[in-house]
């Protein structure tokens, strides 16, 4: 069974249909991709698992458990944790302080038995941002800001964590580091995490996702691995044409 499945999901804005019958599964152990041309609905498809957004139809499930209805603190405290497109860090606050706020919602039930601030340091540490823990976030490049947010939800300790764009604004050592960490993350049978990843990085994408699903205008259009979709007609027509969908890359995971 998957850790997290969004099944037929409809979401309309008016007469919009933004989503259409749009369904995503996502395994532990696994990075699975999510991608498609801009406005194709992925963020929406975001907003709706993380529950942001109420669907106008269709079921979102975490752990065998239907949780469409569930308040977004809900589904944190079960497990699940995000990232946004624009950047959502506290910028007014040190590196540092912005982890902690998470460690701290999370201490009694997810880090009791250790300290908030070892805590903190340790996810800093696994993105690469020990020597910037006390330099104010507001005044970091986005690269940079885009890991503060990432070290914030992995301080939640999530079993699905969701990415959105993570590798926006890293320069390409900063993006194979992040790509390395994540395939890390999910290799790692003490953390039985689960990560969906929205991205326009096809480099990214294709050296670090096991499945990839394909939207387009709100409606699911191929499913299945790096190879699969990158030889897919309909991938590549909705792309126009693609060149990006061409084999040869050489991924982070590779």
């Amino acid at each position: 069974m998957a850790l997290l499945e969004a099944e037929q999901v409809v979401m309309r804005f008016g007469g919009v249909v933004a989503l259409d019958n749009a369904s995503v599964d996502v395994d532990p152990g696994e990075v699975t991709g999510l991608i498609g041309p801009n406005g194709a609905g992925k963020t929406t498809l975001f907003n709706v698992v993380t529950g942001l957004l109420p669907p106008t139809s269709g079921t979102v499930k975490f752990d065998g458990v239907d949780i469409t209805r569930a308040g977004v603190s809900r589904r944190s405290q079960m497990g699940i944790a995000r990232t946004f497109q624009k950047l959502e860090a506290f910028n007014t606050l040190s590196a540092f302080d912005n982890v902690r706020v998470a460690v701290e919602k999370n201490h009694r039930a997810k880090w009791k038995h250790q300290r908030v601030n070892d805590v903190a340091h340790e996810m800093l540490g696994k993105v690469g941002l020990d020597d910037v823990a006390d330099v104010t976030v507001g005044t970091l490049p986005t690269g940079s800001a885009r890991l503060v947010e990432l070290a914030r939800a992995l301080a939640c300790r999530p079993r699905v964590l969701l990415l959105d764009e993570p590798s926006s604004g890293l320069n390409e050592d900063e993006t194979t580091a992040i790509g390395q960490l994540l395939l890390g993350l999910v290799a790692d049978k003490d953390n039985d995490l689960a990560v969906l990843l929205v991205e326009h990085d096809m480099s990214f994408v294709m050296g670090v996702c096991a499945r990839i699903h394909v939207l387009d205008f709100g409606k699911i259009i191929a499913v299945g691995t790096p190879i699969e979709v990158q030889g897919n007609e309909a991938v590549r027509a909705a792309y126009l044409g693609g060149d990006e969908f061409r084999a040869g890359y050489v991924g982070v995971g590779e």
